[in-house]
């Protein structure tokens, strides 16, 4: 029987989740190895440089290039706050003088005889790492960050918009073929991670984000309430940085797709627990899908180790989902795997596979247009 290997989507009761906390420049870490750190932990910080303000000075007082050294009050490498008389020209027999106060905030990075122009970098922008989950740091890495270890149930999803973010997991429908709808988030899901079972209904967003709901995970979304949600059509490759007050993780892809049983019930047996998500995704590539990671008490019984993407045999009968436009969500099972490559309407050849498409109708897609869909 013909087969192959293709990506999958892990869903774990349990598992050793690892995972990487880095500073994006060289700054200072904050913990030992060995550690315990809770999700909110502060394990690394760092300083980026301020903005940088121009101010043309010859020209705002009136006086030539090279005079602007000797009309400073201030010299390179000095300290100065916004209103601080920054200099005073020399005007004519004493009078008729100008002065300029700085706008800024910063040190006097430059004072440019040949321009007139003084240059004032404004205050270090301070940048922090936390833990993004609770757990042990194994492992520091100087001046950059720390690897971070926990037990934990984790679920990655298809799809998300968001970035990280920690709160206690709601479970607000009964089955994994309910919708969120606008009723059932109530003000006191504040700070909350909420779970449906099918579809993120548009308006029920619009409520979670005026509760200050932290975030949703649901099987499905429509993509015009996606776009609704932010307003304009996604057309990027990579996710995660939106700015829409909360995180949206979808676990089966979109329209009203109900979530996996084995998925939903692992949350359903979870719902209480301090939970970490985030919804950062790399479409094209399939390298990078939305977490879900609820750390566990005791003792792992397991030796796995969480991946960032799962994978196992493609053959005949197999599950799978299809993650390419124009059939980007749908499920189905495999029905052939031919073994001579096709030619794609791109006019380039491929590997492909057939698929029954569990809404109807069948597709031929290349094979790597599929991820394996585990636990259902």
């Amino acid at each position: 029987m013909a087969h192959a290997y293709t990506p999958g989507l892990q869903v774990k009761d349990e598992i050793l989740y690892r995972v990487q906390r880095l500073l994006p420049i060289p700054g200072e870490v904050l913990v030992r190895e060995g550690d315990e750190v809770t999700a909110d932990t502060v394990v690394a910080r760092s300083e980026q440089p301020g903005d940088i303000f121009p101010i043309n000075l010859a020209n705002q007082l009136g006086v030539s290039p090279s005079e602007v050294p000797g009309v400073m009050h201030f010299q390179v490498g000095d300290k100065i706050e916004e209103g601080d008389l920054l200099a005073t020209s020399k005007g004519i027999f004493g009078f008729f003088k100008n002065s300029r106060n700085s706008p800024y905030t910063g040190t006097i990075e430059s004072i440019s005889h040949v321009t007139g122009q003084v240059i004032i970098r404004g205050e270090p922008i301070p940048v922090q790492v936390d833990a993004f989950v609770a757990g042990k740091v194994v492992e520091v890495l100087p001046q950059e960050g720390v690897d971070i270890e926990t037990k934990a149930a984790f679920v990655q999803g298809i799809f998300g918009i968001g970035g990280e973010i920690q709160g206690p997991l709601v479970i607000v429908t009964e089955a994994a073929d309910q919708d969120l709808t606008s009723d059932l988030v109530l003000p006191e899901h504040r700070g909350a991670i909420l779970v449906a079972g099918r579809r993120i209904q548009g308006e029920a967003v619009k409520q979670a984000q005026e509760m200050g709901v932290h975030a949703i995970i649901g099987g499905g979304i429509d993509d015009h309430d996606l776009k609704e949600v932010l307003g304009y059509d996604l057309g990027v490759a990579i996710t995660g940085s939106e700015s829409i007050g909360l995180t949206i993780i979808i676990t089966e892809g979109f329209g009203e797709i109900a979530m996996a049983e084995h998925t939903f019930g692992l949350l359903q047996h979870n719902a209480g627990a301090l939970t970490s998500v985030n919804g950062a995704t790399q479409i094209r590539a399939g390298v990078l899908r939305p977490e879900i990671v609820i750390p566990t008490e005791g003792a792992l019984n397991s030796d796995e180790t969480a991946q960032r993407v799962g994978g196992g045999v493609l053959e005949v009968g197999s599950h799978v989902r299809l993650i390419r436009d124009p059939y980007f969500g749908r499920l189905g099972r495999v029905a052939e795997l031919p073994t001579e490559p096709h030619i794609l309407d791109s006019g380039s050849k491929a590997r492909v596979l057939v698929v029954d498409c569990e809404t109807g109708g069948q597709v031929t897609v290349p094979r790597a247009n599929v991820e394996l869909v585990g636990d259902q």
